[in-house]
């Protein structure tokens, strides 16, 4: 963890709305989630910095040959999506344009909605865990974006893809280019078999189909969008590591 030195100084009494110092909130935070997924912190270091910053890194098994994979999918298989799309897109827009309001002041439901998607996404530890007893065929988060990461997966299986733009589970206050590129949702995007079951929600979370995985076509681009009138290709425009075409979505 690497913090500027004035992130450890108490807020000003007078401050409404804040208690604590930067890091002892941020820790509090960090500290809540593990507990509650029984993670434990085995080690750390901790720096100055000019900004804050924080490397953290996870270690878990998974038993042999039960690994949720990328690369399972095949044609005639369904799309889905955990959650709602777009939410910490708009979250992250609205902290960027400084358009929050103070803590004392009301705040539209939409806007506080955003961000919380963007400044507390829930991991989807449960939901995952079910999707794994026979659910799903493939499987990666969002973290990219929706038209990136479908490329990881569908590059992965060596398949293409159809989603339907009206199918979209799109977070309130969100727009269509926020779900579909924006990313860190955190969501679950996964396949499953046409004849598997799956629930409208697990662990509490919401389920939705999108799309379907269709055969290769070297004429064709790998995903595709259907709207209500047109058929067009999809481009990944999420985050690309180490590219200069990405679309930044972010400030």
């Amino acid at each position: 963890l690497g913090i500027p030195r004035d992130l450890t100084e108490k807020p000003d009494p007078g401050r409404r709305g804040t208690t604590g110092s930067w890091v002892d909130r941020f820790l509090n935070g960090f500290f809540d989630l593990a507990e509650r997924h029984r993670c434990p912190l085995a080690g750390g270091d901790l720096a100055e910095a000019p900004v804050a910053l924080a490397d953290i890194v996870l270690i878990g098994a998974v038993p042999r040959g039960k690994a949720l994979l990328r690369s399972g999918a095949r044609p005639g298989d369904l799309v889905y999506v955990t959650g709602s799309l777009g939410g910490a897109a708009a979250g992250l827009k609205l902290l960027a344009e400084r358009v929050v309001p103070e803590c004392s002041l009301p705040m539209p439901d939409e806007q506080r909605d955003s961000l919380s998607a963007q400044l507390h996404p829930e991991p989807r530890i449960q939901t995952g865990l079910s999707l794994r007893r026979r659910l799903a065929t493939a499987a990666i988060d969002i973290s990219d974006g929706l038209s990136t990461d479908l490329a990881h997966l569908c590059e992965e299986s060596g398949v293409s893809a159809m989603i339907e733009a009206g199918r979209l589970p799109i977070a309130a206050g969100a727009s269509l280019e926020q779900a579909l590129h924006g990313g860190e949702d955190y969501e679950l995007l996964f396949t499953a078999r046409p004849g598997t079951r799956v629930p409208r929600s697990i662990a509490g979370v919401a389920i939705t189909q999108i799309g379907e995985i269709t055969a290769p076509d070297r004429g064709k681009p790998t995903l595709m969008l259907a709207t209500a009138s047109i058929v067009e290709p999809l481009e990944p425009q999420g985050w690309e590591h180490f590219s200069v075409k990405h679309r930044v979505l972010r400030p």
